[in-house]
């Protein structure tokens, strides 16, 4: 050591590892491609430019999501700081300025003395040089074709699909109120009702509005964790009501009265000049968009700044491709991190992200690398997608059904959950001596 690291992709995985290794006084050599080549969803040159939500979800400690923080928090995560640095009101959930969460980023990067940025695309893996890949769901074809063929695996596809965004002035406040779920006198989401007739009304328009056709080689598969709005209508008439626009929890100030189907918006910026519809990620072609959506009462007027739209995710069947320690089976000192291995979700993206980093640390000092216990949330989602016994890979957000389950009485079991990943993960961080 110090030995030249490269790491390609610049999403939040990407910067989380070059940021870990060059704090531990190692040379990186970071690879973006855009804005060279750009993807179909990207729309700036900025690092960690965050494309789907402005939501890193929940952050109470009792919950999945929250223990996840709560650990990249111990790890001293570049993610986790700058969410936190940029962050916009959004109730018990982190949500940032995504804008300024991304110059953020790209501003500590760019400007750390042993991170080299390099705009250009990898079109191929140098198997001779120690690399992090961590080059997200949409992975260019060129690359993922090397992926392909060096692991010898066909590439695996699901869809992804983006909420709409809308500009706030044109909300008809008269027929919206503020309030989260449980606390009426929380203004983070602005709630748009409906009633019984508006809500059947929406249903029916969107079992027949028009969709954005795939290609014919393109296989659909959605993440069961983001499934869009026409997708989940189309699994019965109260299904979007027992989901995304479920109204538990909220009582209307104007009727004192809970809504019969509720859809919620969240600032998109710390201004408040931008919503986003929560939960309404679509591929309905965007005439239809304008359309359907402005059946909802509160956006009869609504101008949209970003339309919803889908895109393709790649992903490598990590249980039968990478080791425990996230490296390419038969090359130790290839690995790789993000969405591309399977998690789901920012803070789980980050999280793969500083694991590939240790991995690196570890070979890089000649010593093995040893994951977290799947008892902690970390060492969860690492199990998970590296579980060889795994039939059928689906990516996966952290989730309390990922961890052990615990053989006590069902009133025990969260904390004993909570008791355990403590632990667990305290125990691992004190045995790493090459951070």
């Amino acid at each position: 050591m110090p030995k030249t690291v490269h790491v390609i992709g610049g999403g939040l995985a990407g910067v989380e590892a070059a940021y870990c290794l060059a704090q531990s006084d190692i040379p990186v050599m970071l690879w973006e491609m855009r804005p060279v080549s750009m993807t179909p969803a990207h729309k700036t040159d900025l690092l960690s430019e965050l494309i789907c939500s402005n939501s890193f979800k929940g952050a109470d400690p009792v919950t999945a999501h929250g223990l996840l923080k709560k650990e990249l928090s111990e790890l001293r995560s570049l993610v986790l700081t700058a969410a936190h640095a940029t962050r916009v009101p959004s109730g018990k959930a982190l949500a940032v300025d995504r804008r300024a969460f991304a110059q953020r980023i790209t501003a500590i990067i760019t400007a750390h003395p042993r991170i080299e940025v390099i705009r250009k695309e990898v079109l191929s893996l140098n198997l001779d040089i120690p690399t992090i890949i961590a080059t997200g769901p949409l992975t260019s074809e060129t690359l993922a074709g090397n992926i392909a063929q060096i692991t010898d695996r066909e590439r695996l596809f699901f869809y992804d699909a983006i909420s709409p965004i809308v500009d706030a002035e044109s909300i008809d406040y008269s027929r919206a109120f503020f309030g989260s779920r449980w606390s009426g006198d929380d203004r983070d989401y602005l709630n748009c009702s409906l009633d019984r007739d508006a809500y059947t009304t929406l249903v029916q328009a969107l079992l027949k509005a028009d969709k954005v056709s795939p290609h014919p080689f393109e296989d659909i598969r959605f993440f069961e964790g983001c499934l869009p709005i026409e997708v989940i209508a189309a699994r019965g008439h109260d299904s979007l009501r027992f989901g995304p626009m479920r109204p538990v929890g909220l009582i209307n100030p104007h009727t004192g009265k809970r809504p019969y189907a509720v859809l919620q918006l969240r600032k998109e910026d710390l201004k408040g000049d931008a919503y986003n519809l929560v939960g309404f990620q679509t591929r309905l072609t965007y005439a239809e968009q304008q359309r359907v959506l402005r059946l909802i009462p509160a956006l009869h007027a609504v101008r949209f700044l970003r339309f919803g739209s889908m895109h393709r995710n790649t992903f490598i069947e990590s249980p039968q491709v990478l080791g425990k320690d996230l490296s390419l089976k038969g090359h130790r000192h290839i690995i790789f991190a993000g969405q591309i291995t399977g998690v789901e979700g920012y803070m789980e993206s980050a999280a793969t992200g500083i694991m590939a980093a240790y991995s690196m640390l570890a070979v890089l000092k000649g010593k093995p690398f040893t994951p977290p216990l799947p008892e902690s949330a970390i060492g969860a989602l690492l199990h998970y997608i590296t579980d060889e016994h795994i039939s059928v890979f689906q990516p996966m957000n952290i989730n309390f059904g990922i961890f052990p389950t615990p053989d006590v009485p069902k009133k025990m079991k969260r904390s004993v959950l909570l008791q355990r990943e403590e632990l667990a993960f305290t125990t691992w961080l004190a045995s790493i001596d090459y951070l």
